[in-house]
Order: C-alpha cells, then structure tokens, then sequence
C-alpha cells in the first residue's frame, strides 16, 4: 500500500501539463470545394510553415480599395516531395500573380490555393485528390 499514492501521482502528473493539439483537417471541412474562383494582386508574404504554407496577396477592388486575401495550401513536406521549395513561391514577393483556389466556407477573404500563376507566365498548380469529411 505504501506505493499506491507513489505511482497514482506518476499516472496524474504528465496529464497536467497535456495540452490538446490543433485539430488537423480536410479542406473540404472549411471551404467550398465545388466553386473554384481567381483573384489577381500583390504577393505580399510567403509563410513556409505546418501545418500549411500561407500565402497572402493584396488585390484591388473595382474602387480602388484593397482586400488583403489569405491562402493556404498543402504542407512543407507535400511541396519538397514534388521538388519545390519556399523561394519558387516566394520569387513573385512584390509582383503581380493571379491565384485560383477555393473560398472559405464563411465567405471571408480566405481561400484553399490550388494554382499559382506568376507575372511571367509560370505557374504552380496542385492536384487536389479530396479525402474523407473533414
């Protein structure tokens, strides 16, 4: 018996410090799959990070004001293993690209990227192979 409190502590203690992880998804969970759209502007940030790279882009409406849009795409390693790297998409920072995704669900300035287009014709396109319901 005079182990019993010794060994519950044991089975508590690396409880308290769990945190929960992110929770992974399908992208079909958070956009609109079905309804492909494009948007034209400025690539202004490339982030090379996990669990999806973001890429964000600045275009202009038809008044003249800027909507500042946010794209994620497939994971780091998904790009390596088809042999691209972070500077194939960040070589059009500063420069005009057209974007062709998918939009979030809630409709905000979010979207899936599936292709990248440069200003020098180039571009990058992802073959999206759905899996499962989110």
């Amino acid at each position: 018996m005079r182990y019993k409190t010794p060994v519950l502590l044991l089975l508590i203690l690396p409880l308290l410090g769990a945190r929960p992880l992110p929770a992974h998804h399908s992208p079909s969970a958070v956009f609109d799959m079905a309804n492909k759209f494009s948007v034209t502007g400025t690539l202004t940030k490339v982030d090379w990070i996990n669990p999806h790279i973001e890429v964000y882009l600045d275009a202009k409406k038809g008044d003249g004001s800027v909507e500042n849009w946010k794209f994620e795409s497939n994971p780091p390693s998904w790009f390596r293993r088809v042999g691209l790297a972070r500077d194939d998409i960040a070589k059009g920072l500063g420069q005009t690209v057209t974007i062709e995704g998918v939009r979030a669900k809630n409709g905000g300035l979010y979207g899936y990227l599936l292709k990248i287009t440069f200003a020098d014709g180039n571009s990058v396109e992802l073959e999206f192979k759905p899996t499962g319901n989110g």
